[in-house]
């Protein structure tokens, strides 16, 4: 069975994407199907892969929202192990749109989980530094995953990425960072 070819290596696809961003007057398009939000964005770019063009399939998020999800994987998986019947808490909405109470054992469960990101956010364990991954293995082109210091994804941040990012002039920040949830100052 012959390889599945990826589109974003893909002359004619490509040649699409060009057309696109020309039409929006941006070097990159949002991908419409991903839920953006001010601290985290889906979208694709034109670059160069080994001197050939391809369309990264990128997301760009702040190291806070890094820091805040690399604490809630962490007291997850503590909290798998302390309750035998762990499952994820699933919020439920009444007729109203109001979410229901939780029963007893998913109000433990969440009260133990904010309590070990408290105690993970006071001894400090937890820091992430500005990075770009990438994923050769995309079904869409080269996936990128960066993670950036700054308060949110605006369309400039990412206008600037991506023209850093194709220029070979992209400056990474390797200072770890710590965040507090009740504290907006981000300390190293």
């Amino acid at each position: 069975m012959p390889a599945k070819l990826n589109k974003g290596f893909d002359p004619a696809t490509i040649l699409e994407y060009k057309n696109r961003l020309k039409t929006v007057g941006r070097n990159f398009l949002f991908d419409d199907d991903d839920e953006q939000t001010d601290e985290y964005v889906h979208f694709y770019f034109i670059g160069k892969y080994e001197g050939k063009e391809v369309i990264y399939d990128a997301v760009m998020y702040t190291l806070r929202l890094q820091h805040e999800s690399e604490l809630f994987e962490i007291a997850e998986h503590r909290a798998a192990q302390h309750f035998p019947q762990y499952k994820k808490i699933t919020y439920e909405e009444d007729d109203n749109g109001n979410l229901e109470a939780l029963n007893n054992e998913e109000e433990e469960i969440g009260l133990f989980i904010a309590e070990v990101i408290m105690e993970l956010e006071e001894e400090g364990h937890i820091k992430v530094s500005e990075h770009v991954d990438y994923d050769l293995h995309a079904d869409f082109g080269i996936g990128l995953d960066v993670g950036l210091h700054i308060e949110s994804v605006t369309p400039k941040d990412i206008e600037k990425f991506v023209k850093d990012f194709n220029d070979d002039k992209l400056k990474l920040d390797t200072t770890l960072y710590s965040f507090q949830t009740q504290d907006e100052q981000a300390s190293s």
